[in-house]
This record gives structure tokens, sequence and C-alpha cells, in this order.
């Protein structure tokens, strides 16, 4: 006897097929045409021979499975278990398809199945077909299901209705949960379900230490389910006898909580878990008319779309948030009762799952990150190009293959800096320019437009810094007039000066170094501080102007970076800093990824606490202030020998690693 399986080229279907040939018996694949590519791809994964697995060419959506007369004939009285598992599982196709393929499909494969004499037809439904149940569905459910609004759910539940209604030969009906990866090895094809989520866990991570609770969301319950099991459990319960015209739930007896699921997968990606999870179900008190009307508010569909699509979320996945559904398995239970086949509980395959998606699916895999495809022939914009963070970003971008244009206000500095670069790039452009003075950024930003055209990318990176305590400030009120004037009108010059066209062209993007100062209120950096957080406002504003056009913006709240700006504070060759080359990296990250903002953990910590808690953290920046002195020369005292620095100030630095004192 012999085995025929639609969808077998499939997720679920090709390690049903590993698993049959383990039987010894010749199995059937129904293949279309035009995807024999796929039938091979297949015979080389279960390392099986074309007399073990055969190709029959057909079509789901053709009547008998469009198998030709001579197949069919070969077919008939040899068959002892078909297996029908192609369907589409696509929240988002039309309803057109669905119906087509998982509906009409079924019913021709019943035909065919039934033409062949198959001994009998095993069908792989799902638990949607319940639709959104309220309560618990037995697994001798069927009429009972109710809320079937979703193409989907509506589909896989007339597609067991066909079964259950036109079948003359024995059948059985399988109703798996959420099929996810190979417990062991992860493996799966394709993303939905608790994957869409993954992404977002992954940006989460990148931004907040694991250790950091977090507030998020509960709901309903998921029944997730490994692929293996799917397939040990239809194996075993497709070959017992006297198990005919039954449904069996392959599902989770004891399935978990939305916010319980994200909280594993949290874990198992390393990202920060949801401490505090707040029932969407509480929402339910409003009334639809009211919740609805605030969905179709346009302000409120924009940021759930642009929220949603920056996380890669369908929207349809939503709907399944609060999804009211328990599956009552005791039939399955009591079939596969000695075998040891069950459901392994999602913590223990968790890291498994979460490895493979992140190593083969996660979608940013395939997408050019390197610098190289980014900025190749784009004109990239860099001040304070001739030293320190400026210089090491403009290296870079010379070896990736853009056009730099570089300022500096002596030309001696110029000419070499220039030279330097072009050891790399033949497309190096040099100004010369003073950012402090206006009427000089004025001319350097049309001297640009006129030799290019256009900036695809500005970086504001030149910039004063004043290391001084407000107390030794009192009358140096310019020391806020000089930080004020290149750090923010200076930079605020150049983007005025370069947006028109970007605007005009709808692509663009500006890259701010700021400091992580700004999230830290870092003492003695007053007025560095106040001049950087001004062009953070600013650019905060420019964005949302300019959401819609393609011109974006990137704040990059630097840490201590060792450059000769900070050469003057002799404190700082005792505590840890990044290298130029390390901060020009987080500026081609800034370039490639288009992030809102780039900042340490211990920044955005930093922010966090002094929004939560202000006084806590006023009180650990004081303990900072008063820890660290005052340079010689910022108390105006001229110079003076090299401080000596305690264990105590070492280890408070390393702790608070790039943070300004």
């Amino acid at each position: 006897m012999s085995y025929f399986v639609t969808g077998g080229t499939g997720f679920i279907g090709r390690f049903l097929v590993e698993k049959l040939l383990t039987r010894g018996e010749t199995i059937y694949v129904l293949v279309q045409e035009k995807s024999i590519e796929r039938y091979e791809a297949l015979l080389e994964r279960v390392g099986a021979t074309k007399d073990e697995v055969v190709a029959i060419v057909g079509s789901l959506i053709e009547p008998n499975l469009g198998i030709s007369d001579a197949d069919m004939s070969m077919l008939k009285g040899s068959v002892s278990h078909f297996y029908h598992l192609a369907a589409i599982y696509d929240l988002n196709a039309s309803a057109e398809i669905q119906e087509a393929v998982n509906v009409q499909g079924t019913r021709n494969a019943v035909d065919a199945a039934t033409a062949m004499d198959s001994g009998c037809f095993h069908q792989v439904s799902s638990i949607a077909a319940a639709g959104l149940y309220k309560g618990t569905f037995r697994e001798d459910m069927f009429e009972e299901a109710e809320k079937l609004d979703n193409p989907y759910l509506k589909t896989k539940h007339e597609s067991e209705k066909v079964v259950r209604e036109a079948c003359t030969i024995p059948w059985r009906v399988y109703r798996p949960g959420m099929v996810v990866g190979h417990a062991e090895t992860g493996e799966i094809d394709k993303i939905d379900g608790p994957y869409y989520f993954f992404k977002m866990l992954q940006k989460i991570r990148g931004v907040l230490p694991q250790w950091m609770p977090t507030i998020g969301i509960e709901g309903g319950r998921l029944n997730i389910v490994p692929v293996d099991f799917i397939v040990d459990a239809l194996d075993h319960i497709s070959h017992v006898e006297g198990e005919d015209q039954k449904c069996f739930h392959l599902t989770d007896p004891d399935p978990y909580k939305v916010g319980e699921i994200l909280n594993i997968f949290a874990k198992a990606g390393h990202a920060p878990t949801m401490t505090m999870r707040i029932d969407s179900r509480m929402f339910g008190f409003i009334p639809p008319m009211i919740r609805n009307g605030l969905k179709s508010l346009p302000p409120v569909k924009r940021i759930t779309g642009a929220v949603l699509n920056d996380f890669g979320i369908p929207k349809s996945a939503l709907e399944f948030l609060n999804y009211p559904t328990r599956f009552d398995s005791r039939e399955t239970e009591r079939v596969l009762k000695g075998t040891g086949i069950e459901v392994p509980r999602l913590s223990d395959y968790a890291p498994a799952i979460w490895d493979f998606w992140e190593r083969k699916l996660d979608p940013d895999l395939y997408k050019d990150h390197t610098l190289q495809g980014t900025v190749q022939g784009k004109v990239c914009v860099v001040t304070g190009a001739t030293s320190g963070i400026g210089l090491a970003t403009a290296h870079k971008l010379a070896e990736a293959g853009a056009i730099i244009c570089i300022a500096a206000r002596t030309q001696e500095t110029l000419d070499q800096v220039k030279k330097e670069l072009e050891e790399k790039s033949d497309t190096v452009f040099a100004y010369r320019c003073d950012f402090a003075d206006m009427e000089s950024s004025d001319l350097f930003v049309q001297a640009v437009l006129k030799d290019h055209g256009h900036v695809d990318y500005l970086v504001n990176n030149a910039g004063r810094s004043i290391r001084r305590a407000i107390s030794h400030s009192f009358d140096r009120f310019h020391d806020f007039e000089r930080t004020m004037q290149l750090n923010y009108f200076g930079s605020l010059r150049l983007i005025m000066g370069f947006s028109p066209s970007m605007l005009e062209r709808r692509s663009g993007h500006i890259v701010n170094i700021s400091s992580i100062g700004v999230l830290t209120n870092a003492p003695r950096f007053s007025a560095y501080v106040s001049s950087k957080a001004a062009l953070d406002a600013f650019s905060r504003c420019a964005a949302a102007e300019f959401s819609d056009s393609n011109v974006t913006f990137t704040t990059i709240n630097m840490p201590l970076v060792r450059t000769p700006m900070i050469g003057p504070t002799k404190i700082y060759d005792s505590v840890p800093t990044l290298s130029p080359e390390e901060a020009a990296d987080l500026i081609a990250d800034a370039i490639v990824q288009r992030p809102k903002r780039i900042a340490t953990r211990i920044g955005t910590f930093a922010s966090v606490l002094h929004a939560l808690t202000p006084k806590f953290g006023e009180i650990i920046m004081n303990t900072g202030f008063k820890m660290f002195p005052d340079s010689a020369a910022a108390k105006g005292e001229g110079k003076a020998s090299k401080p000596k620095v305690s264990t105590e100030q070492v280890a408070f630095a390393a702790i608070m690693r790039g943070i300004h004192w």
C-alpha cells in the first residue's frame, strides 16, 4: 500500500513525508508543474529517490486535483492513506483565493481520494475552524463555531464541512494549533503567529538592558505547538484502527496567555520581560461604537500603521490578541497515551525557535546593511571632519565610496585631511568654512548645492564643549553664547540650507551628534548640554513636519569619546571612553538603519530614571559632581599638574561608563 499527500512540499508536509518514509511505503506527492523544483528540494531534504517519493503533477484548484487519467488509474486501489495538507494560511490573502484553495481545493481532494478508492481521507484542518468561539471547544463540536467573519476562519470551517458532508470514504480531521518550528532545531520556513512579535522584542533588546522591567499587554490564550509534535501525532493517530469519522485537536492542553508567550520569547532572545502586563480585555467596557470611532481617526490610524509597519506586524494579527477559545484534546490524549508523544512546554523549546528565526528568518538579514550599499555614490556632508569623530567618520565614508564634502576653518588643515582621504577615495570635496559663522555656513551650503545639486546625508558633528561648573561661569556668559553658536545655530543653519532640496527630492537623512549629557543632565556641562538639547528639540519638531516626506533625523546621544575636545580635562585620561573609530561606527549605524535615536543603555536608563524618579537621578548626578572637581583651567587657575585620580573615581566612572563628569 502507499500514501498520497497534498501539500507535501509545504512546511508540515515536508516533515510528514520524512516521517512516513520510515514506514517503507511509496509516497505520492501532488506537485504543480511549475513547482517541480520544490519537489526536487524535498527529495534532497528527506534523502529519498524518485521511486520512494513520486511526484504526481496536478493542481489543487482543478477537478480531481488535475491528476491525469493514467496516474489516476495507477493510483486507484493502492492508496491506503490520503493526507490533505495543502491550504492557504495567510490572514491577508483575499477571500476569493482562500475560498478557491481552502474550500474548493478540499472538495477536489475529497473527489480525488474517492476516485482512488483510498482507505482513509485525513484532513489537516486548523483550530481556526472553531472561529472565535467563546469558551471550550471540544473535538466533537463543529456546528457550534461562531464569529467566522475572517475569511481564513470561515474557509477552514467550510473546508472541514466539505469533508464531513461530502466524503464517502472513511475520514479523520485534525485541528492543529498555531504551528511553530521544530522543538529541537527551530526549523520553519515562514513568519506568522508569534513570530510577528519577534522583531519588536529584538528592537526592545537593542534599546534596553535585559534586567530592566517593562510594561506590556496581556490577552487571551494562544495555542502554540511545534511542528514535530504535529507530525508525530498525525502519523500515529492516522495508523490507529477504529478512529474514523472523528476529529482530533493537536493542541497544547495548557496554553499560555499572550503576555506569558511574549515573556518566554523575550527570555529566549535575551530581551527585557514585561514585569507588568495590562490586560487588553479591560478596554472591553468601552462601547464598540466609541472604540471603532477612535480607531478611524487619522492620527490613530497613522500612528498604529507606522508602529505595526516598523515592527513588521500585520494589522490582522491584532485581532487574535484576545483569542477567546480553549480547546479540549481528551480524544487526542487518549489515542496518544503511552506513546510518549506530547506537547513540550514552550519555555523548553523557545530558545531553539528564537535562534532559528534570528539566524535564518529575520527580515533584516535580507537587507543590505553595509555602509557601502547605503552611501556609495551618495553626497555626504560631514562637519568637524578634520579631527576626532568627524575624521574617523569621513574615513569610513571614503572607504564606502561616498561623495564626501568636508570643511574646516584653516586651509592648511583642510588640505592635509583632503589629501589623507583621497588615498581612499577620489570623490572628496573640501570647502573652507567656519560653522560658527552664519554667513560662512550659508556660503558653504550654496557651494555644495552648486557642485552636487543636493545632499543625501548630513552629519552635524562639529561642536564645542565646555566643562565648567555654573558657580565658575557667572561672569562667563560667553561660554553659553559660544556653544550655542556652533552646536545649535551652526547645525541649524545647515539643516535649513539643505532641507529644501531634500524635501523636493523626498529623500534625505540628517544625523545630529548630540550628547549622553542630554539624557543624564550632566553637571558642569550646562552650556554644552543645553546647546545640544536645543538641537534635539528642533530635530524632533522637524521630524514631525517632515514625517511624510522621507526626510528623516537620527539623534546620537554620544557617550564620552577620546578626542582632542576632551584633552584639556586630564581626569578623562583615567576614565573609560569610546575611541573615535567606535563613535564613527555609531554614525555608520545611524546612516544605514536610520533610527530615531542611538543611545547607550546607561544613557537610556538615565533618561528613564530622570523621568520616573527625578530626585533620585539628581542625587546620583550630584554625587558625581562632588566626586569629580573642576579643572584648574575651568577655575581660571592656569596650568596645573595632572590631578590624582582615586580608586573611588575610577570605580564610579566605570559603573557610569561614557557619562561626562
